[in-house]
């Protein structure tokens, strides 16, 4: 393939867990509603792992250019994976961030099980055809059941930068 998608990456960009608690779901209420304040939650932790990283401008901005494009239609792909990815102002360069949940959470996805792995890609509002050959590659070293496999399981950060440049 010959992207290298891991130099996008840096360990304190990556979240071995994921700490957000999405409330209970209340018989009753709109599911969508209740779906998209968890998104919401979600999202919030994923970019404040870019913030931490100090790669980012405005929080709030940022936060809100992510939670727009995930109404539009959710990125959960499926088989436990979401990618919610931007072209934002906000975005000093373009980054790749990753986060992992054993539990999984109701992400909208359309196979219905839960997001455990969280790829967070941001990116300047220019950088449109590197942007769209990363998001394919990761698309696609995605696919292999042993990959994801190996992102559940390693046990630190740069065991998952370099599970990423093995595939590359």
């Amino acid at each position: 393939m010959g992207l290298n998608i891991a130099r996008f990456m840096s360990e304190d960009m990556i979240k071995l867990e994921m700490e957000t608690i999405v409330p209970e779901y209340v018989e009753g209420s709109s599911v969508e509603k209740w779906r998209q304040k968890g998104k919401e939650m979600i999202l919030g932790e994923l970019v404040d792992i870019l913030e931490n990283a100090g790669r980012i401008g405005n929080r709030s901005k940022l936060l809100t250019d992510f939670t727009n494009r995930e109404r539009k239609a959710t990125t959960a792909i499926g088989y436990g994976i979401a990618i919610p990815h931007i072209r934002s102002m906000q975005a000093k360069s373009f980054m790749i961030g990753f986060a992992r949940s054993s539990h999984g959470y109701d992400f909208g996805a359309l196979d219905e099980e839960p997001t455990k792995l969280f790829f967070m890609m941001a990116a300047p509002p220019y950088d449109d055809i590197q942007y769209l050959r990363v998001f394919k590659a990761l698309a696609e070293i995605l696919r292999y059941e042993t990959f994801r496999q190996e992102l559940s399981e390693v046990t630190t950060p740069y065991e998952i930068i370099r599970a990423i440049e093995s595939m590359g």
